[in-house]
């Protein structure tokens, strides 16, 4: 396990370095100067070539690059080009909102999903599985932010029931403590806020979880299929074991396996794809910071946000592999198959 985890580790390490590469290089051909966007299109020739090479942006492209490399490496991604403030100050002011609302998305698609996924394999080809299928269909292909866009207009437009923009009203706003919301309104006992940043917290978590949890239906309908079929289960019902105890301790834990793998993909990609959910909510994350830079070519930023997730999104792919063992002893991460 050991061997196979430093292997693993290893081979991350490229990955990582292709992602720089393309990130880097997106940002630098298919981006319009900064120059004029930060300083204004009346700002002198002169004005624009000092700014530049006081940014290192006159340098070679190579140079740009490896000094690029060499902050990612000691976690200095620079300055931002409009604030003047670190790059990770900037992201770890807003990396909580966006880690609570993925958190709360994926327990939502999970939970929902391995549910609605369990109890279609178990009444196969009944109006329950049809329904389920139904609702995984809609979640699979209805773009996010349309689905935002309803939610608002019913819930919040049309019911007047739950906010529609924000993490929580401001006079509730917690102070100091992690940035989490639900764990920083727990510490201090304070239910109102918790109760408010709860209400916040829906909409958007059903309209970015609604995706991952229709594919983790379909995967868990799958594989509870599949398993359910094995000579295992049908010994165990000839044994006269309670159907309960066989779904719940049988074949649900087995077909858990490639469930978990899809519901760490969903995660990483929670964390990276929240760009539509937070811009049509207005939720204070990276993912709606990230656009704003995009649109005023803030470089060191884009590129820092784009290499952290990745980053992120590579290290839970290896939890994931690791988790197998767990769930399922019979596999092994011997030197010969590593």
């Amino acid at each position: 396990m050991v061997k196979y985890t430093i292997k693993r580790i290893l081979q991350l390490v490229p990955v990582l370095l292709g992602v720089s590469i393309v990130v880097f290089l997106i940002m630098r051909v298919f981006s319009p100067d900064p120059a004029p966007v930060v300083l204004g299109q009346h700002a002198s020739g002169e004005a624009m070539r000092a700014w530049r090479d006081a940014h290192g942006l006159n340098a070679p492209i190579i140079v740009q690059y490896f000094d690029f490399l060499k902050g990612a490496v000691t976690g200095n991604f620079g300055d931002s080009y409009y604030t003047n403030a670190p790059v990770m100050k900037e992201i770890a002011s807003r990396f909580p909102a966006t880690a609570e609302l993925a958190v709360c998305a994926i327990i939502f698609a999970s939970v929902l999903g391995i549910v609605l996924g369990a109890v279609s394999a178990v009444h196969k080809n009944t109006a329950v599985d049809h329904l389920s299928m139904v609702l995984a269909l809609v979640g699979v292909s209805m773009p996010i932010f349309w689905l935002g866009i309803l939610l608002i207009i019913l819930f919040s437009g049309t019911w007047h029931v739950l906010p529609s923009t924000g993490r929580i009203q401001p006079m509730l706003m917690p102070v100091g403590g992690t940035g989490l919301y639900i764990w920083d309104t727990i510490a201090a006992g304070d239910w109102e806020a918790l109760g408010d940043t709860l209400q916040h917290l829906i909409l958007p978590t059903v309209a970015l979880g609604m995706y991952s949890m229709a594919i983790i239906t379909r995967m868990t309908r799958s594989s509870m299929l599949e398993t359910l079929d094995q000579d295992y289960i049908r010994t165990a019902r000839a044994k006269g074991l309670p159907n309960g105890r066989i779904i719940k301790h049988h074949a649900l834990r087995n077909a858990m396996i490639p469930v978990t793998t899809v519901i760490g993909l969903q995660f990483g990609s929670l964390l990276g794809g929240a760009v539509l959910t937070e811009t049509v909510f207005a939720w204070p994350g990276i993912g709606s910071y990230t656009v704003q830079c995009i649109q005023n070519s803030d470089f060191p930023v884009v590129q820092a946000v784009v290499f952290l997730i990745a980053t992120i999104y590579v290290f839970i792919n290896l939890i994931v592999d690791l988790i197998y063992a767990f769930l399922d002893p019979r596999i092994k991460y011997s030197k010969k198959e590593g």
